[in-house]
């Protein structure tokens, strides 16, 4: 089976994943990224933001730099995550993935970024540099 290769783009911001308790109120430092969510549950509510917005005593993983898969990519496509977290695997980089309605999102420690983007490049995936332009910091 021919894995089906994709295009993705490495953002500049610095990003954090925050823990907040269940029912928390999104804070108003939290907005204001290249890539914004918030992901709630019974037991918790997850942020990912800016890094530099977050506050020090905030129980927070990071710096991850983002990559998002170019798209949109349909909701009848399958296997997009596989063939894009099996190189990761392979070269023992951990992901935490996102998604929104048109695209994927990955995101990986800032210290492995380069390892992601050599093992997405290996497999026949292209990763692209950051572009200026609204939205995107330069």
């Amino acid at each position: 089976m021919t894995e089906q290769t994709y295009e993705l783009i490495r953002h500049l911001d610095a990003l954090a994943v925050v823990r907040l308790g269940p029912g928390a109120d999104v804070p108003s430092w939290a907005t204001a990224s290249t890539l914004f969510s918030v992901t709630a549950t019974a037991a918790e509510t997850s942020l990912v933001c800016h890094a530099s917005s977050v506050p020090t005593k905030a129980r927070k993983e990071g710096p991850f730099v983002a990559f998002e898969v170019v798209g949109p990519l349909d909701f009848a496509l399958t296997g997009v995550l596989r063939s894009l977290l099996g190189p990761l695997a392979e070269a023992d980089v951990s992901v935490f993935t996102l998604s929104t309605f048109d695209t994927d999102w990955l995101l990986v420690h800032a210290a492995a970024a380069d390892r992601a983007d050599e093992a997405w490049t290996a497999a026949g995936h292209t990763v692209h540099p950051p572009t200026p332009g609204p939205g995107r910091e330069a």
